[in-house]
Order: C-alpha cells, then sequence, then structure tokens
C-alpha cells in the first residue's frame, strides 16, 4: 500500500538506468565467496553506473556491509572514472563529490518501520560529507543520527553482527556440552540467567540471515592473527546444522520406514526468508540422507524451496499433519504459528527442539 501510494504519486520511479540526482545510494549485495572474502562487485558495479552522471555537489552513500576501507577504495575506483572531478581523499573538505559510509540497519518485517525509527551512523571520508550525509537521512529518519568517519561507521556495522554471532555461538556450544552429558539447556540457561550481570542467548539450529553469517568474516579476514575468537564462532553456528541433522538421522534408524516431521524452513521466526536458514541446511541434509519420508512444515510458504524439492520423499505440509503422521518432529524455527502446538500430540513422538518451543525459552537472538 505504502509502494503502491509513492509511485501513484510521482515521487518514486523505477529506471533501467542511473539519472542525474543530487544523491545516490548504493544499497546492494556483498556476499563472501568460498574464501569467507567478500565479494564486492556489485558495489563496484554501482559505483560505475552512476560514474557518468556525476556532477560537482552530488552525494554518493554506501549503505552495503563491507569491509573497513571500502569507501576509500570506492573514493580511488570514483577518482579513476572521473579524473575531471575531486574526492574527499584527494582533496579534504574542498571536494567536488561528497562521500560517506551510512549501514542500514533493518530488521526484514519491519524494514519500513526500522527505516525511520533506527539510530543511523554516518561516517564521512570528511567532515562536509558526513554532515551532507545527515541532513539526507534527517529527512526521513528520526531517530538518533550519529557522524564519524568512513571506518568507525564501516567497523561498527560488522562489530555489531559479529558480537551477536560471538555470544550464539556460546550459546550452541552449550547446547552441545549439554547434550554430551545428558543435560536439558534450556533449564542450565533459565538458572544461569537468574545472575544479574548474565545474559545467556538461547541456542537454536545454527545462524541464518544475510548478515550475521557473513560479516564476521570481513573482520577475520582482514585481521585473521588477531580474530580467532570470531573465527571460532563461526565455525561452531556453521557447524550446529551439521549436528541437528545428524542427530535426527541417527534417531531416524530406530525406525524401519521412519517419518520425520521437520517445522520450519526460514532462518528466524515468522518470515518467509530462506537466505542462509540453518533449518534448510537441515531439511536438505536429512533429506539427501534418505533415512525416510520427510514431512516439512513452513507456513509462510506455498511450495518446497528448490534445494529442498530436488530430493524425493519430501513433502510440503500443514502443522497438524506433520505431528500427527511423524515419528520424529524436529522443531527447527519458533514461528508463533507453532505455539499453538499441543504437548499432548507429541508426547509419544521423538522430539529435537533445538530453539527451546516446548521449553518456553525461544528467545533467540
Amino acid at each position: 500500500m505504502v509502494l503502491g501510494a509513492a509511485v501513484k504519486s510521482g515521487k518514486l520511479r523505477a529506471v533501467t538506468a542511473p539519472e542525474a540526482a543530487d544523491a545516490f545510494i548504493i544499497a546492494v549485495p556483498t556476499p563472501i565467496a568460498a574464501d569467507h572474502k567478500a565479494d564486492l562487485a556489485a558495489v563496484e558495479v554501482a559505483l560505475k553506473s552512476i560514474a557518468p552522471v556525476l556532477t560537482r555537489g552530488n552525494l554518493i552513500v554506501i549503505e552495503s556491509t563491507s569491509p573497513v576501507g571500502t569507501t576509500e577504495r570506492a573514493a580511488e575506483l570514483l577518482r579513476k572514472l572521473r579524473p575531471d572531478l575531486t574526492l574527499p581523499t584527494a582533496n579534504p573538505e574542498h571536494s567536488d563529490i561528497l562521500l560517506a559510509y551510512c549501514p542500514e540497519r533493518i530488521l526484514p518485517g519491519q524494514t519500513l518501520r526500522e527505516l525511520i525509527d533506527n539510530a543511523r551512523i554516518i561516517g564521512g571520508l570528511d567532515r562536509r560529507s558526513a554532515a551532507r550525509a545527515k541532513e539526507l537521512y534527517s529527512c526521513f529518519a528520526t531517530g538518533p543520527i550519529k557522524t564519524t568517519t568512513a571506518r568507525v561507521a564501516e567497523l561498527s556495522k560488522l562489530v555489531e553482527n559479529a558480537y551477536r554471532d560471538v555470544n550464539v555461538a556460546f550459546a550452541n556450544e552449550l547446547s552441545l556440552v549439554c547434550d554430551a552429558l545428558g543435560i536439558d539447556v534450556w533449564s542450565v540457561i533459565r538458572m544461569a540467567n537468574l545472575h544479574p550481570r548474565v545474559n545467556i542467548l538461547s541456542p537454536g539450529p545454527g545462524v541464518g540471515g544475510h548478515c550475521i553469517p557473513v560479516d564476521p568474516w570481513f573482520i577475520h579476514q582482514a585481521l585473521p592473527e588477531q580474530t580467532p575468537l570470531i573465527k571460532t564462532a563461526r565455525e561452531v553456528n556453521d557447524g550446529k546444522p551439521h549436528f541437528v541433522a545428524d542427530r535426527i538421522v541417527k534417531l531416524a534408524k530406530r525406525f524401519r520406514q521412519p517419518v520425520i516431521g521437520l517445522l520450519g524452513l526460514s532462518y528466524k521466526p515468522n518470515v518467509d526468508d530462506l537466505r542462509d536458514s540453518p533449518a534448510l541446511e537441515i531439511a536438505c541434509k536429512v533429506a539427501s540422507r534418505r533415512v525416510g519420508t520427510v514431512l516439512a512444515v513452513e507456513p509462510h510458504l506455498r511450495e518446497l524451496p528448490p534445494p529442498l524439492a530436488n530430493f524425493p520423499g519430501v513433502q510440503l505440509t500443514d502443522l497438524p499433519t506433520a505431528v500427527r503422521r511423524a515419528d520424529i518432529v524436529g522443531i527447527l524455527v519458533a514461528h508463533n504459528k507453532f505455539r499453538s502446538l499441543d504437548r499432548g500430540t507429541v508426547a509419544s513422538k521423538i522430539v529435537v527442539d533445538t530453539v527451546g518451543l516446548l521449553a518456553g525459552l525461544d528467545e533467540a537472538a
């Protein structure tokens, strides 16, 4: 509705090639390659596409999550593409083009609200760039806007997600310890969090989405000797889906023709986003082992996603059907629609609850 109104008013247009403007905001994907290094190809393509239409006084803001120094490298590229224009790194405070970095901070499912309400960090290559970018974002953002250098802004974004990744990794590692000791991890966390200065996060099937599994690598790749903790956290969280899948497969071998119900495929509760989803990874690993019939339940999807649909013996079904038919129930995502699950209906099942839905401790990071 909001999008339609913006288009109808003429204030929003989609074009296939950049046009002259006062400000350009670059918000393109920055995935990691197989070697865990940042792939900045999309940022470079965006810069090259706007270079021909740049004029004196233009502002460029990069929002894409990027390694430290990306904004400086953007200036170097633009200097080669447009030698007739000066940039902040070449002539501080007197450049033709202003260049800043402002990391996006939005939660899928809450994009419009968080674009307006969230605090913003703006890092300029010089003070003029930061001030102009702050002026731009003040047109729509109501949250606090803090200005700093481009490098500080770039690293702050990476640190936000690395911090969360490390803390989730502790919880996930704790879940492995408790499993080995035969102790309920949810009870341990509940008791430990009674301490006034302890706040252990909830473990889960892994870590997914487009930020947390990616951004910490940008720090580690830049300074591997100084970041063993960040690397280990990534390895712990990446390893959790393998642990969960292996456990489900092992349990399935108790049955001659097992039926496995897997609740949730998205990377987080109450969305249909499958990007780097540990739940989807687990489902694919279980299906690939061909140990039985897999009943996938994802209320936010109408059909099986391609990676999972390629395996035989996998069906997308509803919650009641999966729970009724399943010998093993794997709870992989704490969707609100799963909270109606009657504990009695799974009393006779083998349950692998990776998110603490049945334990009442599923406030994941």
